[in-house]
Order: structure tokens, then C-alpha cells, then sequence
């Protein structure tokens, strides 16, 4: 149904795809792995029409197609939901499913809502949403969400004759384990409308969820394994080129912190909504974990440190000095670094290259006389390139070409080499492949071995188990337990989920 055949795509000094194969039938869903920067990104824009091949060809049933953009290949039944949701966030639900439609429910220049509404309610029903269309996409939390974009990309069957091609961007990264189930049924479900290709670095559900899967090592691919034929140590190996380290969370290198250097202490702190009487300290060379299903109030206790919400309770300190009206310059001012969820929303400016965006947060140490020292820059940048082995053709790349674990690698630098002693890791993997994953650990341990105190919310239990020193759960925005997490006696995923639910 579709087809690539020999594909090429180059940039400069880097050659991202090389003579890649990939096909998909009608019904079918594929899965996509690889490390951050193997070429996965590059070759789902290429499929969605957002890169033109370089070389070799597109085929669709059989015939030679050549996209213009993004909207020919929608045209011709190609859809994506994106990993970091495409949504304009204070538009409505129906606004956002027709967004650049609008036409077919205008009329001298005055737009049917009614009509719009029913329209879009036909499409939240293919993906079994029930929520008011004219709610404003802010309102939904952030499986709604999800579940509008694939609602959107399906609005291609009224346009299309044919079957359609759907591209799933990590879109698990941030659901519940019932909310993965769920968007699991319904992709099932919609394989009689669409094929789906299933990107994702979680092993266990590509299985699950692919009927194939292609496997991709430095812009190839460099294997295509049925599901009945896969298993996660042989498809990790594939991907890396080496095994997976046994010690993958660097618990090795755990090291007692300092109990007598507290860096941020939080005393009887409410916030507006369900946060209430939180008390914790973070101390120098601490892992201090957040742990709580999704809304339990970890993100906001993340923010509040950072200065971007305000306690209506309470008291806050850093290193010591109480802060009635903490802003996140303040913060920054203080040593506070923050790595947030959303990476492309808050944590780069794309468009803007590595070594600016690694030098956002301290530019007054790089002006002389109202000047830019660019040259201190860009020699800051390439030190941490190297440092953190980030994927980038120089440190002119602009960041938002970067694969999603490079991005956050100079989400990471950013903070480290301004000196940032507090630091706020909010799903710091999230998204991120085996090898970025590690890198990631083996920066947290460097920080901690260096007196930084890091406040964590970790993308897995397992992960919040390996890396802390200190976990604190969290239920309705009460903290439930405290667990001290010494290796060889730490807590086991039972002991946390028992006082999470």
C-alpha cells in the first residue's frame, strides 16, 4: 500500500538516511525503533511530506507519488499525531479537528458552528471521546488530547478515497498504564480504517501493539523482525550494538549525600487546586523522586520551586533563605535549573541554534558593553557537544531540527554548564532511546557526585527506584510515604503502587 524504496536524505555534514526500505499494508500496524538520532524522525517526515527525498522513491499502491509538504501528503491519506501535540491550546476541541477545513462550514464569510460541532462530534466518536466539541483544548488533560489529534488526522476519510496512513510519535510517552490499554483497543479497533506506524522506545508495547518491526541503527535499517519473532534483549541489541548494561540505573554509583547541606526545604506549602501541607527537603548530592499517577501534583510541587506557581500556604527555602515571592528568575538567580516535560514547548526555542539555546539562561555572563561574546559561545557549546556526544552537525545546528534525546541533552547542558546546583527533572527520559536514557543517568550521578541536589519525576518506578536516594509518594496532592532508597534495600514497585492507588 506504502512504500519506500531506496530513500536518501542528507544535511550538511551529516547523512541521515541511507537507501532505507519500508513498506506497510492495508490493515497493518508497524513499529519503528532506534536510538535518538538513528534517522527515525527524518524518515517519518519524509513519509509525512514534511522532508523531499534526496533519493530514491515513494510509492502508493504501487505508484510513484512525490509530496510538495505536509498538506499534499494529507491529501493523499498520510496523517501524523506528533509526539509533543500539534493542538493550538486556546482553540476549541472543533476548531483544532478542522483547523485549515473551515471552509466547508463557512458561508459569505460566517462560519456554521453548529454545523462544526456536529461534525466534530461524528469524529470524537471514531475514537470514543465523549466531551463537549466546544470546550476549549486547554480544559482536556493530556490523553484527551491525544485522542483529539487522532480524531483530527481521521477527518482524512471524508477527503480521501482509501485507506489511510496514520504515524503514532511516542504516543504513550506520558499516559497511564489504563490509558495505554485504552489508545491500544482503539488502535486495533481503527486498523479496518487506517494502518498505523507505531514509533515508540518502550519495547514492551511496540511488541505488543506491531505486527512488524523495523529496526533502525545510524539512518538504516538494519532489521525488520515479525512480533512473534521479537524479543526486547535482541531488538535493544540491534539498536545499540551492545548489550544493555545490567547496572542500567548506575545504582553503583549512588553515594550517600550530604544530610547537613539542605538546598530546598518546603514547610507545610498548599497550592490553589490539590496540593496541600507539603513538607520535604532536598539536600546537596540528593536524587529526591516524586512519585504519583498522572494529576497527583508532583509537576505542580516542581513549578513551585522553580517559581512559576505560587504556595497560598506555607514556606519555602532555598539554600536556606525563606522566599515569599519566589519567580523563576529569582530561581534561576539562586541556582534552580528546570528540565520540563513539554521539551519543545518550554525547554528549547526551536529555530534558535545549539549554542544559543545553551546559553539562554545566562546571557549577562556573555555580554560585554551591550555586545554578545559569541565566540565564549560557541567554544561553551562545543564543549558540551562533546561532553554529552550530542547528534549535531556543528553548534550552528538549529536545535529544533534535533532528534528528541539531543534536544534534551541541550535542555540538560543548558543548565549544567550555567552551574545550576538545584536541579528540577521533570520525565528527563521521556522519549529518549537505551543509549540517551543512560546518558542521562550517567549526568545525574556526575551532578550528584558534585554536590547538586536533584528533584526527579521519573518516567518509570523502575527508574524512580533506581536512581534515588529519597522517594516521596504522592496521592491527591498529600504526600502519602517516604522511603529511603539504600541499594540492596530499596523499595520494590508493590511497596510504592500500594501508596500511590
Amino acid at each position: 500500500m506504502y512504500e519506500l524504496r531506496a530513500v536518501e536524505k542528507k544535511f550538511p555534514g551529516v547523512r541521515a538516511l541511507k537507501s532505507v526500505d519500508f513498506s506497510i499494508s492495508r490493515g497493518e500496524i508497524v513499529g519503528l525503533v532506534g536510538e535518538n538520532g538513528a534517522g527515525k524522525s527524518t524518515l517519518m517526515k519524509v513519509i509525512y511530506g514534511a522532508y523531499q527525498p534526496d533519493g530514491g522513491e515513494i510509492l502508493i499502491d504501487g505508484k510513484p507519488v512525490r509530496f510538495s509538504g505536509p498538506r499534499d501528503a494529507m491529501e493523499r491519506g498520510i496523517g501524523m499525531v506528533f509526539q509533543e501535540q500539534s493542538l493550538i491550546t486556546n482553540l476549541s476541541v472543533m476548531e483544532n479537528i478542522f483547523l485549515g477545513y473551515e471552509d466547508q462550514f463557512s458561508r459569505l464569510g460566517m462560519v456554521n458552528w453548529k454545523a462544526m460541532a456536529k461534525a466534530a462530534r461524528k469524529q470524537l466518536a471514531k475514537v470514543k471521546l465523549d466531551i463537549d466539541p466546544r470546550a476549549v483544548t486547554s480544559s482536556l488533560s493530556f490523553a484527551q488530547r491525544q485522542l483529539v489529534e487522532l480524531a483530527k488526522v481521521l477527518t482524512l476519510e471524508e477527503r480521501v478515497q482509501g485507506h489511510l496512513v496514520v504515524l503514532l510519535d511516542e504516543p504513550t510517552s506520558v499516559l497511564a498504564e489504563e490509558e495505554v490499554k485504552l489508545l491500544f483497543k482503539l488502535v486495533r479497533e481503527l486498523t479496518a480504517r487506517a494502518s498505523f506506524i507505531f514509533v515508540s522506545h518502550r519495547m514492551d508495547e511496540v511488541m505488543e501493539l506491531s505486527d512488524r518491526i523495523y529496526v533502525m541503527k545510524d539512518g538504516q535499517v538494519v532489521d525488520v523482525v515479525s512480533r512473534g519473532a521479537a524479543t526486547p534483549v535482541a531488538i535493544q541489541h540491534k539498536m545499540v550494538g551492545r548489550h544493555v548494561d545490567k547496572e542500567y540505573y548506575r545504582e553503583q554509583r549512588q553515594k550517600p549525600y550530604d544530610a547537613t547541606k539542605p538546598l530546598v526545604e518546603l514547610s507545610d506549602v498548599s497550592l490553589p487546586g490539590r496540593v496541600r501541607d507539603i513538607s520535604l527537603t532536598l539536600h546537596a548530592g540528593e536524587v529526591l523522586c516524586l512519585v504519583g499517577t498522572e494529576g497527583s501534583g508532583r509537576e505542580a510541587i516542581l513549578r513551585t520551586i522553580y517559581g512559576m506557581r505560587a504556595p497560598i500556604k506555607g514556606t519555602l527555602k532555598v539554600k536556606g533563605e525563606i522566599i515569599p515571592r519566589l519567580t523563576a528568575r529569582a530561581a534561576v538567580e539562586r541556582g534552580v535549573g528546570y528540565v520540563p516535560r513539554e521539551r519543545k514547548v518550554e525547554g528549547i526555542v526551536a529555530g534558535m541554534n545549539v549554542y544559543e539555546n545553551m546559553t539562554l539562561s545566562q546571557m549577562p555572563r556573555y555580554a560585554r558593553m551591550g555586545w554578545l561574546d559569541v565566540a565564549d559561545e560557541r567554544a561553551l557549546a562545543r564543549t558540551w557537544i562533546s561532553k554529552l556526544s550530542i547528534k549535531a552537525s556543528s553548534e550552528y545546528a538549529d536545535c529544533g531540527n534535533l532528534s528528541g534525546g539531543n534536544q534534551q541533552k541541550v535542555v540538560l547542558a543548558k543548565w549544567r554548564s550555567g552551574g545550576s546546583d538545584i536541579m528540577l527533572l521533570d520525565h528527563p527520559t521521556r522519549g529518549l532511546d537505551i543509549g540517551a536514557k543512560e546518558d542521562v543517568y550517567d549526568m545525574i550521578r556526575e551532578m550528584c557526585d558534585d554536590g547538586v541536589g536533584v528533584i526527579l519525576v521519573a518516567d518509570t518506578l523502575e527508574e524512580a527506584i533506581g536512581l534515588s536516594h529519597t522517594i516521596v509518594v504522592i496521592k491527591d496532592g498529600e504526600i502519602q510515604k517516604r522511603f529511603d532508597c539504600v541499594p540492596g534495600s530499596k523499595p520494590t514497585l508493590y511497596d510504592l503502587l500500594h501508596y500511590m492507588i
